[in-house]
């Protein structure tokens, strides 16, 4: 990945002064204790798929004590298939909200805002792996261990704690800001589509997911599937008769591992953030599972998993193209010639990619927070998320420019994920000279300070 393009952030005027800048720092310091107890409450309530009614009143709750005006709905499920911004699923959520939390300003002027995170999580896997239970939240020197520390419970709190110091340091933002807490981020995407279906719309949002403290500058696109193969079942007195859907399968997906390689090759000139990244297309086979018994030759196997490609090609032209490699392999190849064809379905995340177009004054203002929130001065880096990302949903179908940066994170997804709590202050800090910067800030008239809460 080349060097980014030169941002000339001297060119920007500074718009808060050295006294505004150190009373929102010190805000944020004074409060950070309460912003790790508000997290350790986050982690410890496990909001896997379908169970995240409890955490999203957590926040409802924070957002009514901090004067926010609150919206909780639903996911719309008669948009999915009409609505281009939602993607397909047959997983039905029925206690699972959407929380949003509203302020505007005493009188029009100012930039809006969006402050965005995700609360919903993936499974934890085997818990005996772990150095500490998934959803204990347990600190160990600078981490807090669990599943959703980094991804993304602690963006939530920087999102919420840098809105709060900016209260506690006196000051009132001059544009509107919502603070949305979605579900829905790790499989589909729908939470955001609701957002935008529910008419919430700024200048820029920022996402506070775990980048390292760097800056997102594309996402590819992303599709997630079902795939399932027919066999011959038999028994073993008789095996040469049978087919096995298990070997189907491994031979389908050797063939899928051809079609990613391709896809790589593929690589865009015109994108040259892309050029460093090992593998963007990223082919992934996440579950598995086939036979009916031990000692027969399976009649069915299915798997499900994602593949990516590079922004700039809509999500259904790539799923016929994907439908269509596998159909050629299985009238071409020997060992599934005859077969019936795969089943495939899509089964969550179908999106486009993006790219974030260097040199807009929401990045540079993020990088002039970021490197005041670092005592070393750091310059804000920009690199390439070879995954899905909320962002590509405001970007591509709220035309929102679309802000990810957040704090250091290690495991996400995995076994023992943690984050870093030295790097979610200064991400907390960004956050709030970001916001202070992008909408202006004026004289406070309600200043709200938090109450101290205890860990759950």
């Amino acid at each position: 990945m080349g060097d980014p393009p030169s941002l000339q952030y001297s060119t920007i005027e500074p718009v808060l002064s050295n006294r505004q800048i150190e009373r929102i720092i010190k805000a944020v310091e004074d409060r950070f204790d309460e912003q790790v107890e508000f997290l350790t409450r986050l982690v410890r309530a496990a909001s896997l798929r379908g169970n995240e009614a409890s955490i999203q009143k957590i926040v409802s709750n924070a957002l009514e004590e901090r004067g926010y005006d609150v919206r909780s709905f639903a996911i719309d499920p008669a948009r999915i298939g009409k609505d281009p911004a939602f993607s397909p699923t047959r997983f039905e959520l029925k206690d699972s909200t959407i929380v949003v939390g509203s302020k505007r300003p005493r009188r029009e002027g100012g930039r809006s805002l969006a402050l965005n995170a995700h609360v919903d999580v993936v499974p934890v896997g085997t818990s005996a792996r772990w150095r500490y239970e998934p959803f204990s939240a347990t600190r160990d020197g600078d981490w807090l261990y669990g599943r959703g520390a980094g991804d993304m419970k602690a963006g939530l709190t920087a999102n919420l704690f840098a809105l709060d110091a900016l209260s506690a340091a006196g000051f009132d933002l001059k544009g509107p800001v919502q603070f949305q807490s979605v579900i829905e981020e790790e499989t589909t995407g729908n939470g955001a589509a609701m957002v935008l279906a529910e008419g919430f719309r700024a200048d820029a949002v920022l996402i506070s997911e775990p980048t390292d403290e760097k800056l997102v500058s594309a996402n590819t696109g992303v599709m997630k599937f079902a795939i399932t193969l027919q066999g011959v079942p038999a028994h073993p007195f008789e095996v040469a008769a049978g087919r096995s859907a298990i070997d189907i399968a491994i031979r389908t997906i050797e063939h899928l591992r051809q079609l990613e390689q391709e896809w790589i090759a593929e690589r865009p000139i015109s994108q040259p953030d892309f050029a460093g990244v090992d593998n963007p297309i990223a082919l992934t086979i996440g579950t598995i599972s086939g036979g009916e018994w031990l000692a027969s030759v399976p009649s069915e196997c299915r798997f499900e998993g994602r593949i990516g490609f590079y922004p700039g090609e809509m999500a259904e032209a790539r799923a016929v193209r994907f439908e269509s490699f596998l159909r050629k392999a299985f009238l071409n190849d020997p060992q599934l010639k005859g077969c019936p064809e795969p089943e495939i379905e899509w089964v969550g995340v179908k999106q486009g990619g993006y790219v974030l177009t260097p040199g807009s004054e929401a990045e540079a203002l993020l990088a002039k927070a970021h490197s005041l929130a670092d005592s070393c001065e750091r310059e804000l880096q920009r690199f390439v998320m070879p995954c899905y990302l909320d962002a590509a949903v405001f970007t591509l179908h709220g035309d929102m420019t679309s802000l990810v940066y957040g704090p250091v994170a290690e495991h996400i997804h995995a076994v023992d994920e943690r984050v870093s709590l030295s790097s979610l202050l200064r991400v907390t800090k960004a956050i709030a000279l970001f916001a202070a910067s992008w909408c202006g800030i004026e004289a406070g008239t309600n200043s709200w300070t938090p109450r101290r809460t205890s860990p759950t």
